[in-house]
């Protein structure tokens, strides 16, 4: 495929992606310009970066954001679960 062909394939023939989508046009991190004859930084499929830094900062900021998940998670069920033993013990009748 000659050099020409391939950089209209990635940049002008490019159809509107879907709303929300990252295009190829602007880093996702810092939105800096992404160059034609520059490399592209990919992440989870679809999402450019500038530099393998941006890249890295945007991983370090999921696994963040998972962490803090995870552990609100964590809390809402382990809080969860301890309502409901409270709950269940006042529940229990005594046989006199």
């Amino acid at each position: 495929m000659a050099a020409s062909v391939a950089c209209s394939f990635f940049f002008d023939d490019e159809p509107l992606g879907e709303p929300g989508m990252p295009s190829l046009d602007a880093c996702a991190l810092c939105a800096k310009p992404l160059e034609r004859d520059s490399d592209i930084f990919m992440y989870r499929g679809d999402t450019p970066f500038c530099s393998e830094e941006c890249r890295d900062e945007q991983m370090q900021l999921d696994a963040i954001c998972s962490r803090k998940a995870a552990r609100r998670q964590q809390r809402l069920s382990s809080g969860s679960e301890a309502r409901c033993w409270h709950q269940d013990s006042r529940k229990v009748s005594v046989a006199s």
